[in-house]
């Protein structure tokens, strides 16, 4: 259409040429007023017709540039990186350039900043402006880690003008520690989300912490799937590396399996750029002490709340292998999937140790077969070891918990001090840090070995057998097999609570009132308690004394409560608080005169019975131990369905599919749908044959011939397939 319009506009224009070279006039030899207004209004009019270049979409708009959905870029990173997991990684900054990568970390950031979500519809012009410039700083080398002024995005609660700030306070900015910039959190967010695909593919299955999927239950599992059988344990403390290492050994590290330039370069200034940490002046320490009382806080709209009572509590039960979290410069978030990078070439060295190490023998009854990862003993019960004669398999295993390692040898204890020795050497080498014998300690199985606060300990299982006509004596002494035993330390429990102030005394623990929750009423008071047991009994899920350990817990928090109580409503001793409020506390509590304030709010409203019972106050209540098996080769749900995904996805897998169909005497719906297709098309290219070699009327006839026995042919075995479809549905 533009092209007629183009091609009419040309011809008026050599037209009205032609006269103008003829009659010297521009609108010819009989013009008039309106006759130039015509004329002019008909130019107008051709003019507005000519096709006009329409303007592209502009690349720097931000609605624009977001072409797919965050979660749907993260998943193809996934899975490309799973298919290929030896691949190294070259060209990472065109991901860099995904702006829907960026709308979710800002959405990430979003969450941990105001504790709340923010969907992506919701997010305002501004924000995405300044996303994009953020953006385009990063991948032109304008970004600067840690500013304290010059922002290119702020938070949604952040309303400080900094333009108007004096010069007094933009020197305490400076010189004082703040928080992280919101902006750092953004790009550390994009920087996981690119890395982190790429390392998990690799990482080493003997390692679990800081990753997805994996914990502290797991590591539990592993040990009592595959540690059954190990006489001596070397328990070492690595933590030192997480507090920070030199930033060459870690950009090496990281250019194993990412060669892009951009990306080493933003990591490698984190590291490198220096965290301001000094302490605000004494004078304004002074002003903040002379303050008589402390107001209440009250919180913004879009500020998010701390950590209720019970899950801070939770917190300070921490064991020492988790407790302590690496924090590098300005990685934040991307210090722990750095401190694995680092500790990768470690867990990968023990595995080519624990090969070298394995010895089968004979006359073992498990592990004697060449290759060590088959399946031994009892499969449903993995922790026990049948006895086996002196000549015993050599063997061993690992496990990592961030800066904790735990191997477990199953040979003479010179093997152990060998193996320890090379480690020492190995990690002064690859690490530059220093270990000695006492950090690297070996011991035996019967001493018990402390590891995530719990104890692994072996139990000797004698035969049930007896005499009856002895008296019901044993028919042997001799024990049958060991049992590795994962208990819950009773003392580690003990100084957990004690540093919370919950009780004090050793042997014989005294719980202490629990002030912090004496404003809270009875019914917020027990819901707080409750869900810190519920914590407690999921965290000691697979202790063999989960029973006894929980029931522990639950007597410490009842007395503690007790105790807060008799101060609150002065009932003076722990038995008058249970006489009236009985053994679970679930009864509403009062004082010498009349009821307490708030069982009268409760029954003023109709909610006398809302106040919840202490759980786990008897043994019986509390549940038994997690005994389900655990697989040999485990991996975590999203892995396992992201290899079931690239499995499916493979034109190996189907075909494998179709073969074992047809092997079966089986058609599957679109092979019998292709089979189909497949006949007309032969019998239609047979047609055009005949059509072709067919000149004389005997040829036709002989053709019509042909042609009548192809169709009765066709209509036979239509027929016939017609009946094993029905036969296969039949039989499905």
């Amino acid at each position: 259409m533009h092209s007629g319009i183009s091609l009419l506009t040309r011809r008026f224009l050599k037209d009205s040429l032609v006269t103008i070279g003829t009659s010297g006039n521009v609108f010819g030899s009989h013009c008039s007023p309106l006759g130039l207004r015509d004329g002019g209004f008909l130019l107008f009019r051709f003019f507005s017709f000519t096709p006009m270049h329409r303007r592209g979409p502009d690349p720097d708009d931000p609605a624009n540039l977001i072409k797919e959905d965050g979660v749907t870029v993260c998943s193809q990173m996934w899975i490309e990186n799973f298919k290929e997991p030896d691949r190294i990684a070259t060209n990472l900054s065109s991901y860099l350039r995904r702006f829907e990568l960026w709308v979710l970390a800002y959405q990430k950031a979003c969450i941990d900043e105001t504790g709340s979500y923010v969907a992506k519809s919701s997010i305002q012009r501004a924000e995405l402006e300044g996303l994009l410039a953020l953006r385009n700083a990063v991948l032109d080398n304008r970004f600067r880690w840690g500013s304290r002024l010059d922002f290119f995005i702020k938070s949604p609660r952040d309303k400080t003008e900094y333009q108007s700030l004096s010069k007094r306070k933009i020197k305490a900015i400076l010189t004082t520690t703040q928080p992280t910039p919101f902006q750092d959190k953004i790009v550390q967010e994009v920087l996981l989300m690119i890395l982190e695909p790429i390392y998990e593919a690799r990482f080493s299955q003997k390692s679990f912490a800081f990753r997805p999927g994996r914990n502290a239950h797991t590591v539990l599992r592993v040990i009592r799937r595959n540690f059954a059988g190990y006489l001596w344990y070397i328990k070492g403390d690595l933590s030192t590396i997480l507090d920070g290492m030199k930033v060459g050994l870690v950009i090496g590290s990281l250019m194993r399996d990412v060669r892009d330039k951009k990306i080493v370069d933003l990591v490698k200034a984190a590291l490198i750029t220096p965290v301001i940490t000094s302490k605000p002046d004494d004078g304004e320490q002074k002003k903040k002490k002379k303050r008589k009382y402390q107001k209440k806080k009250v919180l913004a709209e879009d500020e998010p709340k701390p950590d209720p009572y019970w899950l801070d509590t939770f917190f300070g039960f921490a064991p020492e292998e988790a407790g302590k979290l690496p924090n590098w410069g300005h990685c934040g978030i991307l210090s722990p999937l750095l401190a694995n990078i680092c500790l990768d070439e470690l867990d990968r060295w023990m595995e080519s140790k624990i090969k070298e190490f394995y010895h089968p023998s004979k006359s073992d009854v498990i592990w004697n077969s060449p290759e060590g990862e088959v399946e031994h003993g009892n499969t449903s019960w993995p922790e026990f070891v049948p006895t086996s004669g002196p000549d015993k398999t050599r063997k061993m295993d690992y496990v990592r918990y961030g800066g904790h390692v735990l191997i477990g040898v199953r040979g003479p204890r010179a093997d152990a001090a060998t193996l320890r020795k090379q480690l020492i050497e190995f990690c002064d080498h690859k690490f530059m840090f220093k270990l000695d014998n006492e950090s690297l300690p070996i011991e035996h199985i019967t001493k018990g070995i402390m590891f995530l606060d719990h104890v692994l300990c072996r139990r000797v299982v004698y035969p049930t057998l007896r005499y009856t006509a002895t008296g019901g004596k044993i028919i042997s002494e001799k024990g049958v097999g060991t049992l590795l035993s994962v208990t819950a330390s009773l003392k580690q429990c003990i100084r957990q609570f004690r540093k919370l102030n919950f009780l004090k005394g050793d042997r014989d623990p005294d719980p202490q009132p629990c002030f912090r929750m004496f404003h809270a009423t009875q019914a917020h008071t027990n819901a707080q308690m409750n869900k810190f047991l519920s914590t407690m009994v999921e965290w000691y899920r697979y202790a063999d004394n989960r029973k006894k350990i929980v029931n522990f817990c639950s007597y410490i928090i009842r007395g503690s409560l007790a105790k807060l109580y008799a101060a609150k409503y002065k009932l003076r001793s722990r038995a008058k608080v249970y006489k009236i409020g009985a053994r679970n506390l679930s009864r509403p509590l009062k004082e010498k005169k009349g009821q307490s304030p708030d069982y009268h709010n409760l029954l003023r409203m109709g909610l006398a019975e809302s106040i919840d019972a202490l759980q786990y106050t008897r043994m019986s209540l509390v549940p038994e131990t997690d005994y389900s098996p655990f697989p040999c080769n485990w991996r975590p749900d999203h892995e396992k369905a992201l290899m079931e995904y690239i499995r499916l996805d493979d034109s190996k897998t189907l075909e494998e599919q179709r073969s074992c169909i047809r092997e079966q005497g089986l058609v599957s719906p679109q092979d019998y749908i292709s089979m189909l297709v497949w006949n007309y098309k032969r019998n239609s290219v047979r047609m055009d044959q005949l059509s072709l070699h067919s000149s004389t009327d005997n040829g036709m006839e002989n053709r019509q011939l042909l042609l009548g026995s192809d169709l009765k042919k066709k209509g036979d075995n239509c027929k016939e397939e017609q009946d094993d479809e029905r036969l296969y549905v039949a039989q499905g």
